[in-house]
């Protein structure tokens, strides 16, 4: 009777050599890499769409505000004027974390605005004035987004 072999072919082989491991380590390790840069590039970008949208939405509540009061919110008053709940109402104009742009920085507010009545501002992901054009640290404001408050 004939019984198998215990050795094995040299063809068939069962795992890998270290350099087949560190050959798949490096290339998963270089890939992460480049999957990292592009997705925080994406959200850089979605964090500054997501503040011209902030804009758009204190925008509103101040042109809300105007209507009903017949003025914009003085600088005394600032924004915070608008999350409180006027006698008549049901609610505030705008919630108060509506106030703060992504970052988590309050959008800065000027009246009268460069070009408008007012003038609301987010100063991008560094908070501060100023700015790369294009950048997440760039300036957005409503007169340059379009936004109302233009009369």
């Amino acid at each position: 009777m004939n019984q198998p072999h215990n050795r094995r072919s040299p063809l068939t082989r069962h795992g890998l050599t270290l350099v087949e491991m560190l050959a798949v380590v490096i290339i998963l390790g270089l890939l992460a890499a480049a999957l990292t840069t592009t997705f925080s590039g994406q959200v850089g970008r979605a964090k500054v769409e997501i503040a011209k949208s902030g804009i758009g939405t204190v925008v509103a509540a101040i042109e809300t505000y105007s209507l009903e009061t017949g003025k914009v919110p003085t600088m005394e008053q600032g924004l915070r004027v608008l999350t409180e709940r006027p006698q008549g109402r049901t609610e505030s104009f705008i919630k108060p974390d509506q106030l703060k742009d992504p970052w988590g920085n309050e959008y800065a507010y000027i009246t009268p605005g460069a070009k408008s009545r007012y003038e609301v501002i987010c100063y991008g992901a560094d908070g501060r004035p100023g700015g790369e054009a294009g950048s997440e640290n760039a300036d957005l404001s409503s007169e340059h987004l379009g936004a109302r408050g233009t009369e």
